[in-house]
């Protein structure tokens, strides 16, 4: 009931708004999908599974007979698949572009961009497509969404080692990738007169991030983690907020207790200097220069 009244009070009709999603098919994804497709949008899934995208357009369908619907294959790992993936949305660009889709804790290995895979999935091809379709999407007075995560302060960013590829613990190489993703935009955006950014984070929430773990350890946490994180229904809600309310420099929108839980609020983020931000943009510039 209170996620309804939120929505009410939050949101508005997306009749004829061209959405598109990255990491469509997770727990935070599907989510999304459906309150969006609630709204009325045309969604754009992003996405490197097609049966899993077949699964997810036919449970969409089910529920919501109008939905306008399409795929474009993705895979955030292969800059090839990432510049495919460019030129098909510049044929019929979106309004609004979600970067949800995220990898964390998986087995590791070194793209052709020479990047970590779990830093080009999380940072690097997200960039590359922003910066790609930012053009097209100032024209449309578009909108970037970009699910960024708490963990970004995990891990202090090191400009001799961008990707973090000879760490191991997943929580500082996934909390790296979402810290320069995070700040590299919003400078990337500063000053931007057309188009619009919203950095959010989803708090804690049940989702695949727990797939890593033993199946016994996995068995054992469930029911707990059940308890503690909020289902995926309710943690994208910042996400949907993004779609509607643009972040400033260094503000992000979450959950309101504790960066944690609740309904979603935007605040400043104190997280990262400029000097620092400036550093992390200037370095994935320079590599997308390289990359095109």
């Amino acid at each position: 009931m209170q996620e309804n009244q939120w929505l009410t009070a939050h949101t508005r009709n997306l009749k004829n708004v061209r959405v598109a999603i990255t990491g469509p098919t997770g727990g935070l994804g599907e989510e999304t999908c459906r309150y969006l497709t609630s709204l009325g949008a045309t969604l754009v899934l992003l996405d490197r599974n097609e049966k899993r995208s077949t699964a997810l357009q036919q449970r969409l369908r089910a529920e919501f007979p109008q939905v306008d619907l399409e795929r474009i294959p993705l895979d955030l790992a292969d800059m090839g698949s990432v510049k495919r993936a460019c030129e098909a949305l510049k044929t019929n660009p979106p309004d609004i572009l979600i970067h949800n889709a995220g990898a964390y804790s998986i087995p590791r290995h070194t793209c052709e961009s020479g990047f970590d895979n779990v830093f080009q999935i999380n940072c690097a091809s997200p960039y590359y497509l922003t910066h790609e379709l930012l053009p097209l999407l100032r024209e449309r007075r578009g909108h970037v969404v970009v699910v960024s995560s708490i963990a970004h302060n995990y891990a202090k960013t090191n400009p001799a080692d961008v990707d973090f590829a000879t760490r191991h613990r997943a929580s500082l190489v996934y909390g790296n990738a979402k810290r320069r993703l995070t700040f590299a935009l919003q400078e990337l955006f500063l000053g931007e007169q057309e188009a619009t950014l919203s950095v959010v984070h989803p708090g804690i929430a049940f989702t695949g991030i727990t797939a890593h773990y033993p199946k016994w350890l996995f068995a054992l946490i469930k029911h707990p983690m059940k308890l503690i994180f909020m289902k995926p229904k309710k943690a994208c809600l910042s996400i949907i907020n993004g779609v509607f309310e643009s972040t400033g420099y260094h503000e992000w929108i979450g959950p309101r207790v504790f960066d944690i839980w609740g309904l979603p609020r935007r605040r400043a983020l104190h997280t990262c200097s400029r000097e620092e931000s400036s550093k992390i943009a200037a370095q994935l510039l320079e590599w997308y220069k390289k990359a095109r």
